[in-house]
């Protein structure tokens, strides 16, 4: 979507300019300034972020992982990018570990899992909860518009044991009803009632 349509947008709908369905947007709803964050599939530190507004505008601490090094330079040279990345292997990855250097609780406030392809977005979830990390909000990638397995269902099913629900569902990507991409789960403690996207994004 280019800059004035998203602009124009912005007066009925919830955008944010930098994520690419407001899932930065939704953490600042629930959680407010001074949250924290793991990144997952990172990508660029400031374009198409979920973590960009959090960090830059809102003082939240965490960190990013990405394995791919295309923009390491830019990481590398941000002025607002400060939290640390790690340039590693997500699904391999030592979420415990990195908890305690970034001095972080294991129920952190946000989630943002998005590698490809979802298969191993899904891996890297499980590594993450079997590590023992608890996010209060799970932003996961489901690409429902381009895959022949359900894995809404599957990640749905994965977490209800470990006190999870479906907060926002049917999650598409900027403004296109077709293109469902994502599900956003919530732990149960946070009373937050089952909302389709579409709805979501209108502003009141």
């Amino acid at each position: 979507m280019n800059f004035l349509k998203k602009f124009l947008f912005s007066f009925f709908y919830k955008t944010s300019p930098y994520s690419q369905a407001g899932q930065d947007l939704f953490a600042l709803e629930l959680f407010g300034k001074k949250g924290t964050y793991i990144d997952i599939g990172a990508g660029h530190p400031k374009k198409g972020s979920n973590s960009y507004l959090l960090e830059a505008f809102n003082d939240w601490k965490g960190f990013s992982i990405e394995f791919s090094k295309k923009n390491k330079n830019l990481w590398d040279n941000s002025k607002t990018r400060k939290n640390k990345i790690y340039w590693e292997d997500a699904i391999n990855f030592d979420y415990s570990k990195a908890i305690a250097e970034n001095n972080l609780s294991k129920e952190v406030d946000f989630l943002s899992c998005d590698i490809d392809p979802t298969s191993k977005t899904f891996l890297t979830l499980k590594k993450v909860i079997n590590d023992g990390v608890r996010p209060r909000y799970i932003a996961f990638e489901t690409d429902e518009y381009n895959s022949t397995v359900n894995y809404s269902e599957l990640t749905k099913l994965f977490l209800e044991p470990y006190g999870y629900v479906v907060g926002i569902k049917n999650v598409y990507s900027n403004f296109k009803k077709n293109k469902i991409f994502e599900t956003w789960f919530v732990k149960n403690s946070l009373n937050y009632n089952l909302t389709e996207y579409s709805n979501w994004i209108k502003k009141k």
